[in-house]
């Protein structure tokens, strides 16, 4: 049986939540660029560091980096506590589900640091 150390949210419900309102920051940022993208037919070098320098696209883009990854691991925890279990994977399945949980943890912190350096590294 999977713990609440690792989840999320304090429940599914809270998890699913979570989970849609995270889906809606990511389609809103898309629909942002692609709007851009449609507005501005050829996006030069320099219109797209100058989207990427003001203030409240760095803040929507961190915003919506913060959500990937919190939408990430909800869905990852969630493929490991159904799939990573003793019932499947017999006794060894606790160890094998935490390692992956860990790495999924360390790819997500690696991927947020990296986002957030790429914003804001060359202020």
């Amino acid at each position: 049986m999977s713990t609440q150390i690792t989840n999320f949210g304090r429940n599914g419900v809270s998890d699913w939540l979570v989970q849609r309102a995270t889906a809606v920051i990511c389609a809103a940022y898309a629909i942002v660029l692609v709007g851009y993208l449609v507005l501005t037919p050829e996006v030069t070098y320099q219109q797209w560091k100058d989207l990427f320098s003001h203030t409240g696209m760095q803040i929507f883009t961190l915003i919506t980096l913060m959500a990937t990854c919190a939408h990430a691991w909800i869905g990852m925890w969630t493929t490991g506590t159904d799939y990573l279990r003793v019932h499947t994977m017999g006794e060894g399945a606790d160890r094998v589900r935490f390692i992956y949980q860990m790495i999924c943890v360390l790819i997500l912190v690696v991927y947020l640091v990296w986002g957030f350096n790429i914003l804001w590294g060359n202020a």
